[in-house]
């Protein structure tokens, strides 16, 4: 078999990762130390035969007539995503939606780090989110290089978004979580992933609409 390296993972599965390693934590808080495929698939709404292969595309993890080990997966999985790692974040905009990520995220993510968080606002400087302290525009490079800075989590209006992007590109930023609403263009090394809230709404009121009409 492949390294999984050497693999083209679809990305399905990838998307599908966050997911059984959010269930396998929940049943290993739970006590739950082994699970079948078919018990995953009760819970998930996926079907068992789906699970096996998205797991395959990795080495498959289970043993036939036994299952898979829930704490052993967890684990597992967490490494796929990179939990082994710690990752420093910074987050740009400390208005209502960054100080709420940054309480959400400190207390409940292995493996993410917030160093500081950026704003405009001096009234904000100096002081602090939870126990991050809000820094002015003009020590982001250094902040950066000073705190071996990994992530950026982007909470600005989409105007200032684009600018701002460029540059923590250009200070060496090597990945971008964005949650303003726009398409960033930055260079290809920088990875992005774009969280658009109006988006996942608009979706929500077309299955609403949807399943109106099919009554």
């Amino acid at each position: 078999m492949r390294p999984i390296e050497e693999r083209e993972i679809s990305q399905a599965v990838i998307d599908r990762l966050p997911r059984y390693f959010r269930y396998l934590g929940v049943l290993k808080e739970d006590g739950v130390e082994k699970i079948s495929s078919q018990e995953l698939s009760t819970l998930m709404n996926v079907t068992a035969s789906q699970i096996r292969q998205d797991l395959n595309n990795f080495g498959g993890f289970g043993q036939q007539g036994y299952g898979y080990n829930v704490e052993y997966l967890h684990e597992e999985i967490g490494k796929i995503l990179g939990l082994d790692q710690q990752h420093q974040l910074i987050v740009m905009g400390a208005g209502k939606l960054g100080k709420a990520l940054i309480n959400y995220m400190m207390y409940r993510n292995r493996g993410f780090l917030f160093r500081g968080a950026f704003d405009t606002d001096p009234s904000l400087w100096g002081k602090t989110v939870g126990d991050i302290k809000v820094y002015p525009p003009d020590e982001l490079e250094s902040f950066i290089k000073e705190n071996h800075i990994d992530i950026a989590v982007l909470t600005l209006p989409k105007n200032e978004a684009q600018a701002v992007a460029e540059r923590l590109a250009a200070a060496g930023i090597r990945a971008i979580w964005n949650f303003a609403h726009v398409d960033l263009k930055v260079p290809s090394d920088v990875l992005i992933e774009n969280v658009h809230l109006q988006d996942s709404l608009l979706k929500l009121s077309y299955k609403i609409r949807s399943y109106e009409r099919d009554k």
